[in-house]
């Protein structure tokens, strides 16, 4: 008989804690799967009093994640503490260095410090699996580091981050502003007390680092990210963009261009018939384009204790089963290094709204700045206000929104026709950009 795989979770929180019911719970069926069995013989947390509603009996409490990824009766060390840096950081390369496997839902710490760890269990023997760390229960890590392993990746991106689409969807389909949406996904527990590392799009930057490094074999870093937030955003820009057949999506996306690995995380108008402009709420989706086949769209829940829960579970049984593979795909020495590309020298198509004066020439002014940049309009509509008020007296001159769709541009050259604009006092407040990626 094999000897059952001996787990030590480090962090209890409802991710741990669903991990250790679920492992009890699912024995048999981890044990058929796994050739062997799967038995948490330790864990360690903050509190050791906190009610859990799970049996910690015959489980040892390790007194810190130190001494639990270092205890001589664990095989396989899960750290479900998070953080960027310590104690999570100590207590992997602590485990990793004595030879045991690594399983991770710390997708900050995989973005930051995923070379180097990847590097100690590579030589050391042991796996790092961080499934969990992007997408929870959406399968994107295997997919793109063994199910696409003979596939050319062009191009990878998704919704990553639940909070910004459930926000967008309610504006989208109830006309409410940001603040107003932001304010319920607080109350329901969607977005934290403090929501800016996600509305400003922060954590999806994060995991978009993580699956650039898997789909195009370059270093970890987040520092070469554009990163863009919600906040902007504007229920007359939903409407516009619904109107125009297009859905806006907070997108992660890593493209090969003719330039190096163009990283961005931005507001982003997607066709409406494309597979990832019909996820809605909270859920998560990841297309990958490659050579040779037509694109994939994963689509599931993000986040939760569950879904996160059921992506370390698997996890674990890889490790049960003895599958070592390269945490990145790759040899983490022949990662290559990547830069951030300017934002400038990004190409695509792009969303102006501007609120233009009520003056003569007004059009043709804008019409002149955009062709000075060898700007092409797709399409142009134009809202007139209602002439008159409430009281049948005729309004004073108010700006009009102007929205226009331009054909594939440089950025650099969009906000110079902008800034010319600006300068020609045509138009009231910023005019409002979004960028738009097509299928």
């Amino acid at each position: 008989m094999v000897a059952p795989l001996k787990v030590g979770i480090a962090g209890l929180g409802t991710v741990g804690a669903e991990v250790a019911r679920l492992i009890e719970q699912q024995g048999r069926m981890l044990s058929a799967r796994s050739g062997r069995g799967v038995r948490v013989v330790a864990v360690t947390a903050r509190s050791k009093v906190k009610k859990r509603g799970i049996d910690l009996r015959g489980i040892v409490w390790a007194k810190n994640p130190l001494a639990l990824a270092s205890d001589p009766e664990v095989d396989c060390f899960v750290e479900l503490m998070g953080g960027s840096g310590e104690p999570a950081l100590s207590a992997i390369e602590a485990a990793l260095k004595s030879g045991k496997s690594v399983v991770t839902a710390n997708k900050a710490l995989i973005a930051r410090h995923g070379l180097r760890l990847a590097k100690l269990a590579e030589k050391n023997g042991g796996a790092l699996n961080f499934e969990a760390a992007v997408g929870a229960a959406i399968p994107v890590v295997k997919t793109l580091r063994e199910g696409l392993a003979g596939t050319t990746v062009n191009r990878v991106y998704g919704i990553l981050n639940g909070t910004c689409n459930y926000i967008l969807t309610r504006m989208e389909q109830e006309g409410l502003s940001f603040a107003e949406c932001l304010k319920d996904a607080q109350r329901l527990g969607y977005a934290e007390a403090n929501p800016s590392f996600d509305v400003d799009g922060h954590d999806t930057a994060q995991k978009l680092a993580i699956l650039a490094s898997l789909a195009f074999g370059t270093k970890i870093a987040q520092s070469a990210i554009y990163v863009e937030g919600i906040s902007s955003i504007k229920p007359e820009d939903l409407r516009a963009a619904a109107e125009l057949g297009y859905r806006v999506k907070l997108l992660g996306v890593a493209v090969r261009t003719a330039k190096g690995i163009e990283q961005r995380v931005h507001p982003t108008m997607v066709p409406k018939s494309s597979s990832i402009a019909q996820v809605m709420g909270v859920t998560n989706a990841v297309t990958i384009d490659g050579d040779g086949i037509p694109p994939i769209t994963l689509v599931g829940p993000g986040a939760g204790g569950a879904a996160t829960a059921s992506a370390v579970v698997a996890d674990i049984a890889d490790v049960a089963r003895d599958i070592r593979a390269l945490p990145f795909g790759r040899p983490a020495e022949r990662l290559r290094e990547t830069k951030k590309a300017p934002m400038e020298r990004h190409e695509g198509g792009y969303y102006i709204r501007l609120m233009a004066r009520d003056l003569a020439g007004t059009a043709a002014t804008i019409a002149t700045r955009l062709a000075e940049q060898k700007i092409s309009i797709e399409s142009i509509v134009q809202r007139h206000p209602d002439g008159v008020d409430a009281n049948g007296m005729a309004r004073k001159a108010a700006p009009v929104p102007v929205i226009l769709i331009t054909y594939a541009t440089h950025e650099d050259a969009v906000h110079r026709a902008l800034a010319a604009v600006q300068r020609d006092k045509v138009i009231s407040g910023r005019p409002q950009v979004i960028r738009i990626e097509k299928n």
